[in-house]
Parts: C-alpha cells; structure tokens; sequence
C-alpha cells in the first residue's frame, strides 16, 4: 500500500484545502478538513475514471491501493482546534507564549521549525495523556 502525502490548510474565508503534496493540483474543498478530504477522495475518483490517457494528472500511486497521511500547517490546526486548545493552554504545555501562540494562529507570523516541533510535542503529549484516561 502507498501513502500519499497531503496537507490541510485553511483559507481566510475559513475555507479547507486537501492537497496531495506531489501533485498540489489534485485537491479538494469544503467546510471542514473531514470534508476537504472526502472532497480530494472524490477528485482521485474521477481521476482514477477519466483513466490514464485522458487525465491531466494522473499519479502512478493512483492504480494501486493508497492511504493518506495527513499534515497539517501550524495555523490551519491552531485555527480549527481553537475553541479546544487555547493560545494559553498550549501555552502552558509548550513553554510558547500565548501571544506568539496567536499570532501564529492568525497568520501574522510563521513558527520557527524549533517552534513547530514544540508545537507538535505538547500536542503529542497532550494526545498520549488524553488516551490514557479512564473512567
């Protein structure tokens, strides 16, 4: 089985794009990330129809089984995740000030890669403790 790479990222209107990270022109679109990939899922489906001969893009993974792994840019998940994970929560979690935490968030500035890796911890972190809860 193939893995495809793709990368969710949000537009200003709140808008998801799904898009294979080899072949950026096979995306898809929708209200939330779920539906941006159903939306891709369905493009690589006509693709896939139209066949080899006709398709303007037609990567050589598509003919065989695949899965995604899905990347996320820094602002896209600090934005959908917002109303879960605070600037202040991750915050605490990370050692990244608040403030630096939202204007990442709102595309004012790009985290150095240091700065997304301690991003990407605390939320692993965060992932492993939630797991491990039980009632």
């Amino acid at each position: 089985m193939t893995t495809v790479d793709i990368t969710i990222r949000v537009a200003n209107d709140g808008y998801y794009s799904a898009s294979c990270n080899d072949c950026p022109a096979l995306f898809g679109g929708g209200n939330s990330p779920d539906a941006a990939i159903e939306e891709l899922k369905e493009t690589l489906r006509l693709v896939k129809e139209d066949g080899r001969e006709t398709a303007l893009f037609y990567p050589d993974w598509l003919d065989d089984e695949f899965e995604f792994q899905v990347h996320w840019d820094v602002e896209t998940m600090l934005r959908f995740y917002s109303g879960i994970i605070t600037p202040t929560a991750l915050g605490k979690m990370s050692g990244i000030h608040p403030k630096q935490l939202w204007s990442y968030m709102h595309g004012k500035s790009k985290p150095r890669q240091a700065q997304v890796a301690r991003i990407e911890n605390a939320i692993h972190q965060l992932g492993q403790q939630l797991l491990s809860i039980s009632f």
